[in-house]
């Protein structure tokens, strides 16, 4: 038995880079206990808490369609559905170590769960 510490995930509407490409597939990977601490430095989580989802999600999504850089500033261009799906399924990966999460079809709005596969499965 493999110790799993990656997972795919499809974003329920994606990410629109600068050039009007969208961005849905990408795999995030299991937060380490630095990933979690040093955040907390930045000043701009110090001035704003709520700023750390951002940094935190920019250190463990390593993955995104074509985008050669997950950074802070491509997590802020996430729709807000998008974000709340990336912050569920991180709890899930590192808190209860279940990946099944909520979603929604951007088409006709049904929840629906889905199991998140580890990465490199089908």
């Amino acid at each position: 038995m493999t110790f799993v510490t990656e997972f795919e995930f499809t974003l329920p509407k994606g990410y629109i880079d600068k050039h009007g490409n969208l961005h849905r597939d990408g795999i995030m990977r299991l937060a380490t206990a630095a990933d979690e601490i040093l955040p907390l430095k930045d000043p701009r989580v110090q001035q704003n808490p709520a700023y750390l989802t951002v940094i935190l999600l920019s250190r463990v999504v390593t993955k995104l369609g074509d985008l050669q850089v997950i950074n802070p500033g491509v997590v802020e261009g996430f729709f807000s559905s998008d974000l709340a799906y990336l912050q569920q399924l991180y709890r899930q990966m590192n808190d209860s170590g279940m990946t099944g999460v909520e979603t929604e079809c951007p088409r006709c709005e049904h929840k629906f769960a889905v199991e998140v596969a580890a990465a490199g499965e089908a």
